[in-house]
This record gives C-alpha cells, sequence and structure tokens, in this order.
C-alpha cells in the first residue's frame, strides 16, 4: 500500500458532509458498505457465544463513545464479535475493554473502572474512544480495501472533535496508520518521514490552528498481547497517562 495509499481512497460523500457528531453516529450505524463485514456481525449475533445466548446482540456498525469536546481520542482497531459487536458500544463487553477502562479510571478519565453494557453508567472525561472499522472483522483482521472504506468515518470525526483535540492515542499498528493517515487527509502537516508504530512511540505536531497535538502508541489490549505479558497493566497505564497528561495541561508539555 504504501506512504501515499491514502490518496487513492474514494472519499465517503456522506461523511464528509456531516456537520455534527450526532448525525455521524447515525450515518456510521446505518452503514452496510462492506458486504463481508455485514454478514459477519450479523451471522456472529445468531450464533453468538453460549455465554451470550440469551442476550440480544448489537449486530451494527459501532459509533465512537465520548464527549463532544473532548481533547484526547483513542482510536482502536475494531469492535469485537462478542464485546462491543454484543452490546453497542465501543470497548465494551469483553477483556480488551476490562484493560482499557481499567486504565482509564485510574487515570482519571473515566468514571467507573468497567465497561460492561451501554447502561452501566461510564462516562469519559475529556475523552472520546472510536475504531479505524467500525464493524466486528473475523478473526479480528479487517482487509485493506475494508480499512478504506471506513477510514472516512475516523476522518470525520477527527475533523469534528479537532477544535478541542490535543492528543492521539492509537492502540495497535492497524490504528496508527488510520489515525495517521486521517490527519495528513485533513491537511495536518506531520514529521516529513512516516513515523514507525511502536509501544510509547510518539511525535508531536503544529496544527493547523496553531496548537501543538501528540500522537502516542500503545500496543493494543487485546488478549493475545496482555496474555503473553507483550502489553502490561504499567506500560498501558503509562502510555494513557502521558497521553491524558498531554491532552488536559494548560500549556503544552
Amino acid at each position: 500500500m504504501g506512504w501515499l495509499y491514502y490518496l487513492r481512497s474514494k472519499p465517503n460523500v456522506v461523511a464528509q458532509s456531516v456537520k455534527s457528531l450526532k448525525v455521524l453516529d447515525q450515518e456510521i450505524i446505518e452503514c452496510n458498505a462492506c458486504p463481508r463485514l455485514t454478514s459477519w456481525r450479523q451471522e456472529v449475533a445468531i450464533t453468538k457465544r453460549a455465554s451470550y445466548r440469551d442476550q440480544d446482540y448489537w449486530a451494527k456498525p459501532v459509533t465512537g463513545f465520548g464527549p463532544r469536546d473532548s481533547r484526547l481520542l483513542i482510536v482502536g482497531l475494531a469492535p469485537g464479535a462478542h464485546g462491543a459487536n454484543r452490546t453497542g458500544r465501543v470497548f465494551t463487553g469483553d477483556a480488551s475493554g476490562d484493560w482499557l477502562y481499567g486504565s482509564l479510571y485510574r487515570n482519571g478519565l473515566a468514571k467507573i473502572a468497567t465497561s460492561t453494557s451501554s447502561g452501566d453508567g461510564q462516562e469519559l472525561f475529556g475523552t472520546r474512544i472510536a475504531c479505524a472499522v467500525r464493524c466486528a472483522p473475523p478473526e479480528n483482521k479487517p482487509t485493506p480495501d475494508e480499512q478504506l472504506s471506513c477510514r472516512s468515518w475516523l476522518e470525520t470525526e477527527m475533523r469534528l472533535l479537532m477544535p478541542t483535540l490535543r492528543a492521539f492515542l492509537p492502540l495497535g499498528q492497524i490504528a496508527w496508520k488510520a489515525t495517521i493517515d486521517a490527519l495528513l487527509t485533513l491537511g495536518e502537516e506531520l514529521p516529513r518521514r512516516r513515523p514507525k508504530f511502536g509501544h510509547g512511540a510518539r511525535f508531536n505536531f503544529l496544527g493547523r490552528d496553531g496548537n501543538t497535538r501528540l500522537v502516542i502508541g500503545s500496543y493494543h489490549p487485546s488478549q493475545q498481547n496482555t496474555f503473553t505479558g507483550k502489553l502490561t497493566r504499567s506500560q498501558l497505564d503509562s502510555v494513557v497517562k502521558k497521553a491524558g497528561r498531554f491532552a488536559h495541561a494548560e500549556e503544552p508539555l
């Protein structure tokens, strides 16, 4: 795909015309642009996991979660098949969500330490969570075309949030790429050499509005990473703390 792959994408005209997060969320929920993902998320809702057999699954694309004036945007990969695809809220109802919301709570960015359902009373403070891909993909592996098809939703969400955003925290390689591509499409001037992903990798850039912003990466809190020790709680807490402190500082750090 390469460094300039994002320039060859077909713009989502609907996404580009959206003027509010409320309208954006509704448009995302109604999206059926990717046949494989549409079929998969619906199939999972029928077959279900045994422990959730009595529950109704959301089985639609998943919107962002968090206030309109957020200063920190966390970008994940995609909804979990039995997590957000079941509950309807990003990073909610699975082990990855337990790790992320637990870290946000410990760093003063979430009201409670868990996120189990859309009605559990969870609230984020100055922080919003979104995904690079809005539908649950088989084996958590969206294809390049599916990533490209979904990209305009993230671009639009970032455009609408940009007046208050100060920091971005992509979780994993795909989210890192999606965040950088979206910033470039929005006209932000990033480092000339494309920044490489890694846990704790970071760079600052001066936004078009004159505000300094931070992009800092973290390994995704997937079970594959947390079970193997590739990502520990202290590692995740450290990155969330840095992102939160920068985002909410009165003066750039």
